[in-house]
């Protein structure tokens, strides 16, 4: 329930912080907070001005702030840090065909769980999707929106730890292709994709004969590149043979892939990701999951200023609950509704 308000409630501010138990929706049904969402002043804002607010029982204090020698570090830096060590980790591997299964626990987990705890989307999309060292940034990317949506499905936390792990290596499989095929600027060669496909059986074949990690692990790595609709990779299978955890992943690794900066290519503009995503909703990609990610990933950009095809600059105020990737945008002087103006998209976040 929420309660409507007439006047400017200055009290609200007070629950900066404070953690949603519900979803929040507007007079006429749309989306505004999802459940779970951190209130800031901005996002009280918004919902004072439509007149319409949470009850007490709908709110849920913050933590008691950690003492200062444990705060959390800066989100980027410690991005940049676990990039960096799985760089080394990927590339001991690649010598050794042994994963250090406590390393990768001690280290680079806690950073992930961390992240996707408090993402601050737009932030953190841009940094994983520079185009310095790729392959290992993309690792770390799968890894922290596999566990974003895991957290999203309110999966339980041995779970979601595992998830963690499985999204993190579920590319360790290329640490066996040549380096030439893998950093090669253009299109590969038929041959060269063959190849390039082993990378899911290398993977799963190493990450099995791993001592101390989940089955679990080995299977995304085999099946992160099937698909719900058979025309996946290696073996062709089908969404009811897949792994919870593979069709996760897959999620994932398709949406990070789609906007990272490559050395032979920029990134998709952001419209053409959220219209490639929803096609695969309906075919190739899980479609709950699909749902769930955009909903929430779009959630988060709520306040976001943003680039329209038409060149108009504005800003996402509102999401819909029955098409998330067509939120309402605030320009000068006007509100845009995607959902109801279709020839006009998200060219970019501003």
């Amino acid at each position: 329930m929420v309660i409507n308000v007439t006047r400017r409630d200055h009290s609200m501010y007070k629950h900066v912080g404070y953690r949603l138990n519900k979803d929040i929706f507007s007079q006429s049904g749309v989306l505004i907070l999802s459940k779970d969402s951190v209130l800031n002043e901005e996002q009280i804002d918004k919902m004072l001005d439509l007149g319409i607010l949470p009850e007490e029982r709908d709110l849920m204090p913050p933590a008691r702030q950690q003492p200062p020698s444990k705060q959390r570090v800066d989100t980027r830096k410690q991005m940049e840090t676990a990039i960096e060590q799985v760089k080394g980790i990927f590339q001991n591997v690649q010598m050794t065909k042994k994963v250090p299964v406590m390393e990768l626990r001690s280290e680079i987990i806690p950073a992930i769980l961390d992240t996707a705890e408090r993402p601050n989307v737009i932030a953190l999309f841009n940094q994983l999707a520079e185009a310095d060292d790729y392959t290992f940034r993309h690792n770390i990317g799968v890894g922290v929106i596999a566990t974003m949506i895991g957290k999203w499905l309110r999966l339980p936390d041995t779970d979601l730890s595992v998830l963690s792990m499985a999204a993190v290596l579920h590319d360790i499989g290329k640490m066996t292709i040549p380096q030439e095929i893998i950093n090669k600027p253009g299109r590969l060669t038929s041959e060269e994709y063959a190849i390039m496909k082993k990378h899911t059986v290398n993977g799963y074949e190493l990450l099995k004969a791993t001592v101390g990690l989940s089955h679990r692990v080995a299977l995304v790595a085999l099946q992160h590149h099937e698909r719900e609709d058979g025309t996946g990779y290696p073996f062709g299978i089908r969404g009811s043979q897949m792994d919870s955890f593979s069709k996760i992943v897959a999620v994932a690794d398709v949406f990070h892939a789609m906007t990272s900066r490559r050395c032979y290519r920029e990134a998709s503009p952001f419209y053409e990701v959220l219209l490639q995503m929803q096609a695969d909703a309906y075919g190739k990609l899980d479609p709950a999951i699909v749902h769930t990610f955009l909903q929430h990933m779009m959630q988060g950009l709520i306040g976001c200023p943003v680039e329209l095809t038409d060149g108009r600059l504005g800003e996402i105020v509102m999401i819909p609950t029955s098409d998330p990737t067509s939120p309402l945008v605030r320009t000068e002087g006007a509100f845009v509704d995607l959902s109801q103006r279709r020839e006009l998209k998200i060219a970019r976040m501003a």
